[in-house]
């Protein structure tokens, strides 16, 4: 019987891959429930608890996760869907909470506390340490560390005005290099203007509406329009 589990959120769990690994070894669902007891002291885990997992008709908890990733030799996050908290990330790396505290540079009962509730509140100094703790990608790494709705207002700014003045307050969000961060806000700003003067061409009665929609239209997809231009940055500043 399975050992009541704290009152967390189960990690996304990738049945069908957990499926391909254990085929791809020749295992049977009794070879992995053996070493996930043997290895990890699991003694629950039977054949059916994996057939389970694999049908999608449950999902393991971390620690059974991570169990099952080191019997099937493969990480953590090849058996996990999409991460987007910061303790999924943190699952994925197959790092303790301790680890991420420490690479990060947060004390442990902090960090916990904001994982718990995946709300990240280092300076940035612990946030750019947390991105190579955990090899945040750009959009990961603001969106794990809450920034996501301040960059979008900025860029929003920024493609509507001048441009320049938006280079720090953007550069404090992101660890971009700042030759690369005004390339990226000086070609928004230009499809921005580009695509309302381009609609407002087009004439035929719509003019100022069809402008304002697609005006709209790019605002509202801003961070998408931000992530294709600056895709390849990576998170070192400079």
């Amino acid at each position: 019987m399975q050992p009541s589990q704290p009152n967390q959120p189960t990690p996304p769990f990738n049945f069908p891959a957990a499926r391909r690994l254990r085929e791809a070894l020749g295992m049977a669902h009794g070879h992995v429930a053996y070493g996930m007891r043997a290895s990890y002291g699991l003694a629950y885990i039977t054949p059916d608890t994996i057939a389970a997992w694999e049908r999608g008709l449950a999902a393991p908890t971390a620690a059974e996760l991570t169990a099952l990733a080191g019997t099937l030799w493969c990480s953590p996050g090849e058996l996990m869907g999409a991460a987007t908290t910061l303790r999924e990330h943190r699952i994925a790396r197959g790092l303790a909470p301790e680890d991420v505290a420490r690479g990060s540079g947060v004390e442990i009962q902090a960090y916990l506390h904001m994982e718990e509730t995946n709300s990240w509140r280092g300076n940035d100094r612990q946030s750019a340490a947390l991105a190579e703790v955990l090899q945040l990608p750009l959009p990961d790494f603001v969106t794990v560390t809450g920034r996501a709705d301040a960059l979008a207002e900025l860029l929003r700014s920024a493609v509507t005005s001048r441009w320049q003045g938006f280079v720090r307050p953007v550069g404090k969000i992101l660890p971009v290099q700042k030759r690369h961060l005004e390339d990226v806000l000086q070609q928004l700003h230009a499809d921005y203007q580009s695509r309302m003067v381009r609609t407002l061409s087009w004439g035929g009665g719509t003019g100022a509406d069809a402008s304002g929609t697609a005006g709209r239209d790019f605002l509202d997809r801003i961070l998408e329009h931000f992530w294709a231009q600056i895709r390849g940055a990576g998170t070192g500043g400079g």
